[in-house]
């Protein structure tokens, strides 16, 4: 019995060395080898080229123009025909009435047209800024999401190893407990931390599925809902992006550019409604006969409405408040994007910073912990309860540093999304 004992806790203690051993390699990302899996590059090109919600704003573009190309075209020419003084008691009828035959044309007032066409192209430069912010958005939920399933499967990873290694301690506190080396409390504290473990597991499993979940509705590809993916999440906090302030992107962020497109066609729209009380001439020419004395004849018509009863005011007045909105809008717009940068630059520091902690501080004092722990315990200094609290504190310790990496790599996304217009304006 003693002999099986021994050979136990050998088992034991081989295994949680392997664990500190799979776990420290699990935090290196030059670990990471990938084999036909999907990187984070080929998730951002499919994303764009396939996403759902690009295709839709990439034809309320396309809408946009052919809405622009439309409004610089004149009125269509009307083609007009007429039978007047026609006799109805005469037996001739129709070959007595003056008929014409001729095309009229609308005149636009001059300034117009020419506004119309400026505003057409106002609102394609506002369709093509909403799809920029959107290709950006997607990019940066993209990053997010890749992210998301790492740090999802690295957790699952270090919960495996716990797993394991509370099924070994569980079995080694039940062969103490036999062996009458220690109470049987000991084996229901080793039983309880293996249930908790693998309760854990399948918690971080279901986060798993439901990361990738994520990810493939992003990339339009439910398909791919179980390729494995490659990548590593960065440990170190990238300095460029710190000293990217405000302005050297703001104005040309999309949202920016979008902004000012909306305040540029609603300037112009505002001009062109006071020009709508002035009316629009519509000029005609004719030819034809008289059918009495089948003499030819030439007809000029001109029509000019009289604003009279309709003077457009409503409609400068909606012009004039679309324009206070569109202000209001692009300095919404502009004070937003300065708060998401400070908070995912305060986000981006403090993970910077946490992460550092973990990797220099923390994690390294964890091993050394369990290490002193596991060589006492072998001495008999410690005491199995102290083993497992400390193996378990170890555990917890790469978890966290996991989520640590985790707010580090989607805050970076969240800054290299605010400063996207710059790092393209540079190149």
């Amino acid at each position: 019995m003693k002999q099986r004992f021994i050979l136990a806790e050998k088992l034991f203690l081989s295994v949680l060395t392997a664990v500190v051993a799979t776990n420290a390699a699990a935090a290196d990302p030059a670990t990471a080898v990938a084999t036909n899996a999907l990187t984070l590059p080929d998730a951002i090109r499919l994303a764009l080229e396939l996403s759902p919600e690009l295709r839709a704003a990439g034809g309320r573009a396309a809408a946009a123009a052919g809405r622009a190309n439309q409004s610089g075209l004149w009125p269509n020419p009307e083609l007009e025909f007429s039978a007047e003084d026609w006799p109805v008691s005469s037996g001739r009828g129709f070959t007595d009435a003056k008929q014409t035959i001729g095309v009229a044309q609308t005149l636009p007032f001059p300034g117009k047209q020419s506004l119309d066409r400026r505003i057409g192209t106002a609102g394609t430069k506002l369709s093509d800024a909403e799809l920029a912010v959107r290709r950006a958005e997607v990019v940066r939920d993209v990053k997010a999401a890749f992210c998301q399933v790492l740090a999802a499967e690295r957790r699952v990873s270090v919960s495996a190893e716990l797993v394991r290694v509370a099924e070994s301690s569980a079995a080694t506190a039940r062969k103490r407990v036999d062996a009458g080396a220690t109470p049987y409390q000991e084996q229901l504290r080793a039983e309880i931390q293996r249930e908790q473990a693998r309760t854990e597991l399948a918690s971080m499993e279901r986060e798993v599925a439901t990361a990738r979940e994520t990810l493939v509705a992003l990339l339009g590809r439910p398909d791919l809902h179980a390729a494995p993916v490659s990548g590593s999440l960065r440990e170190k906090a990238t300095p460029a992006l710190l000293e990217r302030g405000p302005e050297t992107w703001l104005t040309n962020h999309p949202s920016s550019a979008a902004a000012r497109a909306n305040l540029e066609r609603a300037s112009l729209a505002q001009r062109r409604a006071r020009l709508e009380p002035y009316p629009d001439v519509k000029v005609g020419v004719a030819g034809g006969r008289i059918g009495a004395t089948d003499e030819s004849i030439i007809e000029l018509r001109l029509s000019v409405p009289l604003p009279l009863l309709d003077r457009s005011k409503g409609r400068k007045q909606e012009a004039t408040a679309a324009v206070t909105v569109a202000v209001a809008e692009l300095a919404i717009v502009e004070q937003r994007l300065l708060r998401e940068w400070r908070q995912a630059s305060q986000r981006y520091r403090a993970a910077a910073g946490q992460v550092a902690s973990y990797r220099e501080q923390i994690l390294p004092k964890a091993d050394e912990a369990l290490r002193l722990v596991q060589l006492g315990f072998e001495q008999g200094k410690f005491g199995f309860i102290d083993l497992l609290d400390t193996q378990r504190t170890t555990a917890e310790a790469r978890l966290a540093f996991q989520q640590k990496l985790l707010e580090l790599n989607v805050a970076e996304a969240e800054m290299e999304a605010l400063t996207e217009a710059e790092r393209k304006e540079a190149q």
